[in-house]
């Protein structure tokens, strides 16, 4: 007789991973949170909303890309969470917003629990991590679709934050500084031309090793992205940060523009970093130029503030006390002086 696990769905394992992903879901509650996992909806009290005066709502919707081809390969997925959660949650705090909870959804050809539940085990660890609930998601088995062992992996996230704290281009002024926060590696962008060039065009392996990065390229390429979400969180509320911006596909200077208003124009200097290895390695062994590499990658950048002068320095201590590296690499002049209004020009060479 046929039946659905004919077809190629298994009900039992879809409930076996549930089973085993409650513990980490759990992990990540915020007290707001009315319920469990395992209803059609997730719940949020919002009578938390009532001490806001005028509160916006910010939402944001990504996936983790190509990297997850990566984490097959290799077999490990417990940390790929943290590379979805960091595209979702970190997209809201540039905008000065509390990310308050978060829902994921996993396709995969076939589930298997332990793998189902370690994916949704780096999820809740990196809500934890940012302060973030994950309020419910979805696991999705599509035969034919998907190979059996593979899988793709997307979210939302929905925040909060006070109308006249809201930060962004309107904020930003002639002389503001450029803080610039180091990027853990590749983060979760540009995986397709990375794996084009070592893995297809160089012929790597996933277990070469390799000296300029410190042991195997897998996982360097697998190094989880780095969460600003509470730190960039403290930033806004102790200094006077006019805009942020979370340095994700497009690259350094596309994403910083977006909060570049028209009257000023932003100039980075790229001789105030050391470009990590793994990018010189990218460029290096696929012969790929320099604006190529950095329209595609963060180039060891992952968040940016545009923060008054006075404080500028202050910004960078108070990074630093939360673990981020971060240093002053630029500055916001009229239009016309570093370049068109509304444009970020790079400039000099990688210390």
């Amino acid at each position: 007789m046929t039946d659905y696990a004919a077809a190629g769905v298994s009900i039992e394992a879809g409930d076996r991973a549930v089973e085993l992903m409650k513990e980490w879901v759990e992990k990540a509650r915020r007290p707001e949170v009315v319920g469990g996992i395992g209803g059609f909806a997730g719940l949020f009290d919002a009578s938390a909303l009532k001490g806001y005066q005028r509160p916006l709502l910010a939402t944001s919707a990504d996936g983790v890309g190509t990297k997850v081809a990566i984490a097959q390969a290799m077999d490990v997925h417990d940390t790929i969470g943290f590379d979805l959660v960091g595209m979702l949650v970190d997209d809201l705090v540039v905008c000065g917003a509390e990310p308050l909870f978060l829902t994921d959804y996993i396709a995969c050809g076939r589930v298997v629990p332990e793998r189902i539940a370690d994916v949704v085990k780096g999820i809740a660890q990196a809500c934890a991590e940012a302060g973030t609930a994950l309020l419910g998601g979805e696991t999705a088995e599509h035969p034919g679709l998907l190979g059996p062992d593979e899988y793709d992996v997307a979210g939302s996230t929905t925040g909060v934050v006070e109308a006249d704290a809201l930060l962004g281009a309107e904020r930003v002024r002639e002389g503001d500084v450029v803080v610039a926060m180091a990027s853990s590696g590749l983060h979760s962008n540009g995986y397709s031309l990375v794996r084009h060039v070592l893995l297809e065009k160089a012929g790597w392996a996933l277990d070469r090793d390799v000296p300029e990065l410190g042991g195997a390229l897998g996982p360097a390429l697998l190094t989880p992205t780095r969460l600003y979400t509470k730190p960039c969180l403290d930033l806004a509320a102790r200094t006077d940060v006019h805009a942020m911006s979370h340095v994700t596909g497009g690259g350094l200077a596309a994403n910083l523009a977006r909060v570049v208003p028209d009257d000023v124009s932003v100039r980075v200097d790229r001789s105030t970093w050391t470009r990590p290895a793994i990018f010189s390695l990218v460029a290096d062994v696929g012969s790929v130029g320099e604006d190529a590499l950095e329209e595609a990658l963060n180039i060891g950048v992952g968040m940016v503030a545009l923060v008054a002068p006075d404080d500028a320095e202050t910004a960078v201590s108070l990074l630093g006390e939360h673990g981020i590296d971060a240093w002053i690499a630029g500055d916001v002049a009229a239009a016309g002086v570093h370049g068109a209004g509304g444009s970020v020009t790079l400039t000099g060479a990688h210390a």
